[in-house]
């Protein structure tokens, strides 16, 4: 990143944003309209303001005074208006364009899952969603528009100086030039610290939620104080980074506020000798010191925000990386091959290899699933098992052969219409922090109550639901932590019931079970099963034995294939696996 932050300036980071807008360019358009006009009404208001101060002192009738302060009061109802729009749209566009942007990344997520969400901690990907789109909501809505005035009112206020007098305007220019030029003396410091204040709150986000959800291991372990080092530690370089970015903008601050202060000195010096030389009419002086003073507001406004524009550009950098971040699969065509499709899944010399490993995690693995078939994969840990299911979710690509379901490739579906013909029952069930009817309906969104209690009754979950307090309206508790392993098991057997795809992957679903939680899962894996293609991934035995092919898997590759007894009479790797699990020896 910090290479990256080196080559490209930050304009350009920041101007990767605008396409995030999107259609709400309008509304930013309306906003800066709107707030050129409160800035001129403004300084219109300052000058009469100022005028009508300058003649009544010099001795000027109220009569003489009655119109200048009739027009002054006329300003007061679209100055208000002029305001309230310039802030109502600029905002309504900002959180507007936050939300798009934040479905867009949402978007991103899923079509980059799982292989780059696998390089990524969910504390840190949460922070881009949440905390890095909020923090752009600076650009949009304080931003843009003050930055269209800042370039447009100081002008028109340097030409009336001139009008007054050209060597006002003479004097002003420069100022406003210097000013405007403060936050680019310490660029490169503030977009070091605004990369590194923004990389520090992601650390710090993503420990957090990794302490939050490894409580229960902390406090098993004594291990708390050691994890409290190291928040102590990421924290510290927090506190070091906002501390940076305090005393840089505190430096700018200064700078600005020196260089205002002396521009108006400036104009108020060369005023007064103007006036007494004869050049400047005395009712003008107050006006021209009042209208330099508000020339310089706008540009202050935007060196303001600019302080805080590094953070914004670091933003822009981590949700412009994660939504240009090219996905582990695309669609390659438009629509599903016609008629229907028969589930029939064919591996053909499949191999794959994962990113930045040279060595494939699988080899020339050829096997098929025929409809309403139950093959289970066996093999050690690394094996290949999950990348074989893996690849049939076409949750990668693979490197060489093909994967095909009914005799198409896999990639010759769109995936979303691949992933309607497939559910998955992983091994470990993501639950999530709510009612146990919504978990189970996430299988089919408009699933009946009823269907939901039919789908969990043939995944024995309906007894163990109903004597919870709650029923089916019981919370699950965040990641499922108040259920006990079988009972998200059978929870996500339910929801591959309700889905009722003809093609089911099952994952290792009873390894981490005891006998009678196993029990119960299996019963209902076989009711999953009924009539539907399955891949079994399974090291068990009671869970092997009942499929109708067993294939072997071996250092990614198939060893050997067949029924139980067929695999038995062999002796061979098969009879070698369950030899060290009957020993107490798997390694899964």
């Amino acid at each position: 990143m910090t290479a990256a932050v080196s080559g490209r300036s930050l304009v350009t980071r920041l101007r990767s944003l605008m396409p995030l807008l999107g259609e709400h360019r309008r509304l930013i358009t309306v906003a800066y309209l709107a707030g050129v006009l409160h800035q001129l009404l403004l300084l219109a208001s300052a000058g009469i303001g100022a005028y009508v101060v300058a003649r009544a002192a010099s001795g000027a009738s109220p009569g003489q005074l009655t119109g200048w302060l009739v027009g002054l009061g006329c300003l007061i109802v679209p100055l208000v208006a002029m305001n309230l729009a310039d802030s109502t749209y600029a905002h309504v566009a900002a959180f507007r364009a936050l939300a798009d942007t934040r479905a867009k990344v949402f978007a991103a997520f899923e079509r980059l899952s799982p292989g780059y969400m696998l390089e990524r901690r969910s504390g840190d990907l949460g922070s881009a969603a949440v905390s890095d789109v909020e923090q752009i909501e600076l650009f949009f809505a304080h931003t843009l528009s003050p930055l269209a005035v800042a370039s447009t009112v100081p002008v028109a206020t340097t030409v009336a100086l001139g009008w007054f007098h050209w060597s006002l305007a003479c004097v002003l220019v420069p100022v406003l030039v210097l000013l405007a030029s403060v936050p680019a003396w310490l660029r490169r410091q503030a977009e070091l610290h605004g990369h590194e204040l923004r990389d520090s709150l992601a650390r710090m986000s993503a420990d957090s939620t990794d302490t939050f959800q490894g409580l229960r291991e902390l406090v098993n372990f004594g291990a708390h104080a050691q994890r409290l080092g190291l928040l102590r530690t990421h924290g510290a370089r927090l506190a070091r980074a906002k501390a940076a970015h305090g005393r840089r903008g505190g430096i700018e601050y200064a700078a600005t506020d020196t260089i205002a202060l002396l521009g108006i000195l400036a104009v108020l010096v060369l005023g007064a000798r103007l006036v007494v030389a004869g050049d400047l009419d005395r009712s003008l002086f107050p006006v021209a010191v009042v209208l330099a003073a508000m020339a310089m507001l706008p540009v202050l406004k935007v060196t303001e925000v600019a302080r805080e524009l590094s953070m914004v550009a670091s933003s822009a950098d981590r949700i412009t990386t994660l939504l240009d971040a090219p996905a582990p699969v695309s669609d390659l065509v438009g629509r599903a091959p016609a008629g229907p499709v028969v589930p029939h899944v064919r591996f053909d010399a499949v191999t794959f290899a994962y990113r930045g490993n040279p060595r494939p995690a699988v080899r020339e693995v050829g096997f098929e699933i025929r409809p309403g078939e139950t093959v289970a994969l066996v093999g050690h840990s690394g094996a290949g098992k999950s990348t074989c299911a893996n690849l049939l979710l076409r949750l990668w690509d693979v490197t060489a052969g093909s994967v095909s379901v009914g005799g198409h490739d896999v990639r010759d579906f769109p995936q979303e219409d691949l992933r309607r013909l497939m559910t998955l029952v992983p091994q470990d069930t993501f639950l999530f922090n709510t009612s146990l009817r919504d978990n189970i309906r996430l299988g089919r969104a408009d699933a009946s109550d009823d269907e939901v209690e039919a789908a969990a009754r043939a995944a024995q979950a309906h007894e163990f639901i109903t004597t919870l307090p709650d029923g089916y309206d019981t919370v699950a508790g965040e990641l499922g932590a108040l259920m006990s392993g079988g009972q998200r098991q059978r929870i996500a057997i339910a929801r591959a019931l309700l889905k009722d795809a003809p093609i089911l992957v099952m994952d290792e679903a009873v390894s981490n079970l005891d006998a009678a939680s196993e029990h119960a899962v299996t019963r209902a894996m076989d009711e999953a099963r009924h009539g539907r293609t399955t891949l079994v991934i399974a090291h068990r035995l009671s869970t092997i034995r009942t499929a109708d092919r067993i294939v072997v898997l071996a250092d990614g590759q198939v060893a050997e294939s067949g029924t139980h007894q067929e695999l038995l009479a062999r002796g061979g790797t098969y009879v070698e696996l369950l030899a060290a699990q009957l020993d107490g020896h798997s390694q899964e």
